[in-house]
Parts: C-alpha cells; sequence; structure tokens
C-alpha cells in the first residue's frame, strides 16, 4: 500500500516537473481540443493549456484520498482498498500520457489522439472491472443507485455484472487502433451502454429481491 502511495506521488512530480521543463518551449497558444475525427478545434494559452491537467490530477488525487475518510461507510474502504489507490495510481499515470501526448503535439510531434487514447482509456477501463468486483458496499465508489444501496445482495450482483462489462467494454475501446476515425465511439458507446444496463439490471435485482422477500413472508 505504501508503494503505491509513493508511485502516484512521484507521479505527481513527474507531470510538473515535465510540464515546468518543457514549458519554455511551447509556444504561447496551444491546442488544448480535438475533435472525434481528431483533428484540433480547440486551443488556451500556454499557462492554462498546460497547467490544467496537473491541476486537475492534483485535486483528483486529494478528493480520493479524503473520501474513504468522509465516508460513513469508510470501514468498508479496507476490503478493497489496494484496488481502489490502484485505481487512483492508473488514474494519475493516465493522466501523465495525456498530458505527455498535449506537450508532444504542440512542440511538433502531432501523435493522433485517436491513435494514442484507445490503449490508456481500454487499460483504464479493464482495471475498473476489476475493481467493481471487489467493491464493498459505500457511498461514493462503485454503481451507486438506489437499489444497489438498500441491498448488500444487489449490490455484488450488480458490481460483479459491471465489472465484466467494464473489462469487456475496455477489450473493444483497442477496436480503436484498427478504426480511428471511429476510436470515440469504441471509448463512449460501450462505457454508455455498461452504464445503462447496470442501472436498469440493479433495479430488477432488487425488484426480484423485494418479491421474494413478500413470498417468503
Amino acid at each position: 500500500m505504501k508503494l503505491i502511495r509513493l508511485a502516484i506521488l512521484a507521479g505527481l512530480i513527474l507531470i510538473f516537473l515535465i510540464t515546468i521543463i518543457m514549458y519554455p518551449v511551447v509556444p504561447d497558444q496551444i491546442v488544448s481540443h480535438w475533435n472525434a475525427a481528431g483533428q484540433p478545434d480547440g486551443y488556451m494559452t500556454k499557462f492554462w493549456g498546460l497547467a490544467l491537467i496537473p491541476i486537475l490530477m492534483t485535486a483528483l488525487v486529494a478528493l480520493f484520498a479524503v473520501i474513504p475518510r468522509i465516508d460513513p461507510l469508510r470501514k468498508s474502504y479496507e476490503k478493497f482498498r489496494n484496488y481502489y489507490e490502484g485505481f487512483v495510481l492508473l488514474l494519475v499515470f493516465f493522466m501523465l500520457a495525456v498530458q505527455l501526448m498535449v506537450i508532444l503535439w504542440n512542440t511538433g510531434y502531432p501523435i493522433s489522439p485517436n491513435l494514442f487514447l484507445p490503449v490508456p482509456v481500454g487499460i483504464l477501463f479493464i482495471y475498473t472491472g476489476f475493481l467493481l468486483q471487489h467493491v464493498e458496499q459505500n457511498w461514493y465508489v462503485g454503481i451507486r443507485t438506489p437499489w444497489t444501496l438498500s441491498s448488500t445482495a444487489v449490490w455484488k450482483k450488480t458490481h460483479e455484472l459491471g465489472g465484466k462489462l467494464f473489462r469487456i467494454s475496455g477489450i473493444i475501446c483497442f477496436a480503436g487502433l484498427v478504426f480511428p476515425d471511429l476510436a470515440i465511439w469504441f471509448i463512449l458507446v460501450p462505457v454508455l451502454a455498461t452504464t445503462l444496463i447496470t442501472v436498469v439490471y440493479s433495479y430488477f435485482a432488487w425488484a426480484r429481491e423485494e418479491k421474494g422477500q413478500e413470498k417468503a413472508g
């Protein structure tokens, strides 16, 4: 656990170091956004264009550190803390990779986000699948619907399904390498479908449980 936290800290330090070192060679106006075809369609000043991801990453790490302390079900985190902190670590290095892509693009080495994003996003989704299958009931992390929060059994069933679907979504993301023009759809469609399916499933799992309890009563 300490090694994971040290690696998270190292990732934070690394992104700031790289950004500071590369700052002088980046133009005053930089590309900061790309459309679905991978073409630049948004620009920012150099300062905010380079500072945005490190600041956001620092804020997210701080938020993930606070969440287990303020959750009324904080004891649940001890059962999946390694997976939880592993997710934070993976997210840090995902954002570090995105920052490197932004810097490279704006210093004369344009790497298309349609070719770059499918692999790290796919890996992030696959790991999210493993995290979900180990998450215990809590108020902030996981598939939190009124029905999963009302029943431990529904929570477990929904997260088992969600974990499998997120891993499948991650694998589908890799198809963006073969069809880069459709990369954004290979990322968005599976994860949106997974979200919808798990929410609907949690309701029906809860309804079946309620019906079973009524019959038993």
